[in-house]
């Protein structure tokens, strides 16, 4: 699903050049579950930008789903990622004035993926899939943040795109919802969703099939460790 090849990224600074990844080499299957760790700054955030076609490599190829994705204008890029991606932040980053459902119908509108008349059923049905479809016409800040979290996972479904991404997905959530939000993910894994998280948590390597860590901008390693099932008062 995903191939990286010589993927470097350079940022020209008032102090220099900075090298945020260099020559990263990386494949990651359809319906992979790969955690991307490292501490902050290592260049974990740097490497799913690029994944997701938010920034551009300096030299290097992403393909996602045999296309080249830095070949594309911004105009084919915006919308190859409208269809083929979705985005999960750290800080939810779902519209203040809109609510809950008509946030997750946001990517439909862009995309018309889905007839008018449909989308809204669409969106129930997603919110019940990530269990806030009770919610669906409260406005984002009458919810929780675990709320606000599994709500920006349903948008982020709402085309349903081969791949998510999520950038320290858990870091303002508590343990327990922390770990509900994870086994979320890892049920879309398991679906056959590609998923790539990139955390400086330990415990999310637990559920995912791979951990990937990157250490001041390159490759450290790959590791496959055996997932392991969540303690069950935990889930």
């Amino acid at each position: 699903m995903i191939r990286l090849r010589g993927l470097s990224k350079i940022y020209h600074t008032p102090a220099g050049e900075f090298a945020a990844l260099r020559n990263i080499d990386l494949q990651i299957a359809a319906g992979e579950f790969v955690a991307i760790v490292g501490k902050s700054g290592s260049g974990k955030s740097t490497l799913l930008n690029l994944l997701g076609g938010i920034d551009f490599p300096t030299s290097g190829t992403v393909e996602v789903g045999g296309t080249a994705i830095q070949g594309l204008d911004q105009s084919r890029l915006a919308a190859w990622r409208g269809r083929n991606v979705g985005f999960v932040f750290q800080f939810f980053q779902l519209l203040p004035t809109l609510t809950v459902a008509e946030n997750v119908m946001l990517p439909m509108d862009f995309c018309r993926t889905y007839p008018v008349r449909e989308r809204r059923k669409r969106a129930l049905d997603l919110l019940d899939r990530v269990g806030v479809a009770p919610q669906a016409d409260k406005l984002p800040s009458a919810l929780s943040g675990g709320e606000q979290q599994r709500a920006a996972i349903a948008r982020a479904l709402a085309n349903d795109p081969p791949v998510i991404l999520a950038d320290e997905p858990t870091g303002n959530l508590d343990s327990a919802t922390a770990t509900a939000v994870l086994n979320l993910f890892r049920a879309l894994a398991s679906s056959g969703t590609t998923v790539v998280i990139a955390s400086h948590e330990r415990d999310i390597t637990r559920l995912a099939d791979r951990k990937v860590e990157v250490t001041d901008g390159s490759l450290a390693s790959a590791m496959t460790p055996t997932p392991a099932e969540v303690p069950e008062g935990r889930r």
